[in-house]
Formats: structure tokens, sequence, C-alpha cells
């Protein structure tokens, strides 16, 4: 038998195993139906957050808060760019997480192995490719405004075009990264360390899609997503290298009306 201390402030994973849940999800939207949506970065960093979380982890729902307080922040897609990788490492203290996927676990290993963050663990930030352990001192955010190139894409009709126009001159395999968001979501916990909790999830990464391009451009199909009726539609758009996760330009935006 294993025994598993309670989360405090970080959780990091020791052992796995895999537990199945089913759970349906209500009203699907095509991403980009209708209007055709238009997203630029500009030529100035546009910092990518992302938080490696997990709804089995005690410790992850204060920094699951703080990720969804950027809905308000007036630097919200102009320089900030929010997403949340749920993992799945910790699925088997009781609770499997219903947006963990095994995908977004290997995505934090390879930070680490990338020596972009010192260790796997929840949560866990990273910013513009790097560990940022600065939410854990209370800091204030700290955004990078170097220039990294422009990011434009159309999104009409579930179709995706993207280009990207370097500063200097760019490898020459570029990785497109496309991730389609819930923004507003709530999960009812009934197991594990945050049982009889209702946690808001943000910025949730439901769908996450790479291309690949020698010359910057792309075109990309976008999938169907399932949302329930209260939570907003999101996309993240990040353009990285074919050798690092790094990004080195991002945008974003609301799919909805609202947007």
């Amino acid at each position: 038998m294993m025994i598993m201390t309670k989360c405090s402030r970080v959780c990091r994973p020791v052992w796995a195993l895999t537990v199945t849940l089913f759970f349906s999800l209500a009203i699907v939207f095509t991403a980009g139906a209708g209007t055709p949506r238009h997203f630029s970065s500009g030529d100035k960093q546009v910092n990518l957050v992302e938080l490696f979380t997990s709804q089995g982890c005690s410790s992850c729902p204060p920094a699951e808060l703080w990720l969804g307080s950027l809905k308000e922040d007036p630097r919200l897609w102009k320089e900030i760019v929010p997403i949340a990788f749920h993992v799945d490492y910790w699925d088997y203290i009781g609770w499997k997480d219903i947006y963990a996927k095994s995908e977004n676990s290997s995505r934090q290993r390879r930070y680490r192995d990338e020596k972009s963050i010192g260790s796997v663990y929840t949560p866990g930030f990273v910013v513009n490719g790097r560990e940022w352990r600065g939410w854990f001192r209370n800091r204030e955010l700290s955004l990078s405004k170097a220039g990294a190139g422009r990011l434009q894409a159309v999104l009409n009709d579930g179709q995706l075009q993207a280009t990207y126009s370097a500063t200097e001159e760019a490898e020459a395999d570029l990785t497109l990264h496309v991730a389609l968001l819930g923004v507003g979501l709530q999960v009812e916990v009934t197991r594990g360390e945050n049982s009889g909790r209702r946690l808001p999830q943000d910025f949730i990464v439901l769908e996450h899609l790479t291309a690949h391009s020698s010359n910057g451009s792309w075109s990309v199909t976008l999938p169907a997503v399932d949302l329930t009726g209260d939570s907003r539609p999101a996309i993240a758009l990040w353009v990285s290298d074919g050798k690092y996760q790094k990004p080195l330009q991002a945008v974003g935006g609301w799919l909805d009306r609202n947007g």
C-alpha cells in the first residue's frame, strides 16, 4: 500500500494509476463558425502564461483562481495569453481530472528535460517558456515587451489561416500551436483531496493541435469542442521553433459573440 501525504503549497507526482471516468458536456460549438475572427499579436512579445494543474491537487485551486482573475485584466489577449494544462499524474489519488490528458503531463516533463523548469509539480507556472515561481511569493507577473515578430491569424468556419513574421531570421522548422479553451466552467469534485468542492475552471485547454511549417504559414482545420452553456470559448495561438517548446510569439482571443 502506498501512503500519500496531503499537498500543501506544491504537489509533486510519485506514482500513477489509470482511472476511467465518463463525463459529458453540453452544447457543442464549432470554432470560428459565423463571422470571421481576426487575431494579431503586434510586434512586441505577447506573454504566454501556462499553468500546469490538476483537480486532484489540493494546492491547485488558489493558482487556478489567480489564473481565472486574468479574465478581468485589461492586458488579456493584448499582452497576456493564459492557458491551463490539466495533468493526469494525480488521477490515482481518488479523483480523475476530467480535463487531464497525458499529453499535458508530457509537455510539462519536456519543459523539465529542456531545463526550462527544475522539476515536475503542481501548481506549476511557465511564462514564455521559463519557470515562474513568483506566484508563490505573491509577486506581480513580470511581462516581456521585447520585439518578437508578428503572429496573425484568421478563423472562418473552423478553418484557421496563420502567418508568423519573425523580427530576425527564424528557424526553418516552425511549429504553430492552437489551443481551444474553455472559460467559466464549474466542476463538482466528489472524491480525492478536493472532495466536496466546486471548482471554477478557466482558460482550460480542451484541444491542443500543432502544425509544422518551413515558411511561417499554416492552414489548420479546427475541431468542434464541447462546452457547457455558461462558459465562454476562447483560442490561444503560439509559435515555437522545431527544437524547443519555448514560445516565440503568442496571440489569443474570445470566440463567442461577445468577444
